[in-house]
């Protein structure tokens, strides 16, 4: 008796379908577990950032620089992280006031050129 070659190419194709779906399954899981280490790796990140920030700021200078965040947010993130960088290296003191912060904000501010075109 030959064997049903019909039946013989149904069954290996799908013993491949099934290997198919099993190494998509593991793709999918794979980049699952990898999201997750990424989510949590940021929260660490933000909550260590954050309590770098208490200890840098006053609560007043944190809260200008979290209004800055609303209006320039790369500004601020950038801002508070090089006075964090500063502070740690002991090259400016701590806690920052916010009269401080404003002082730097102003350096900053003055520090940008407008340039205007005018057409005739």
């Amino acid at each position: 008796m030959r064997p049903n070659l019909r039946g013989l190419l149904e069954i290996a194709e799908d013993e491949e379908l099934e290997e198919i779906r099993q190494r998509r399954t593991a793709e999918i899981q794979e980049a699952a577990a990898k999201s997750l280490e990424e989510e949590r790796r940021r929260k660490e990140t933000d909550a260590a950032k954050k309590a770098l920030s208490r200890a840098t700021f006053t609560p007043e200078a944190r809260q200008r620089l979290s209004n800055l965040k609303l209006v320039k947010p790369q500004l601020a993130q950038q801002l508070e992280l090089s006075l964090i960088q500063l502070a740690q290296q002991g090259r400016i003191s701590v806690p920052i006031t916010d009269e401080q912060l404003k002082v730097v904000l102003r350096k900053i501010q003055a520090s940008k050129r407008d340039i205007s075109i005018r057409r005739m």
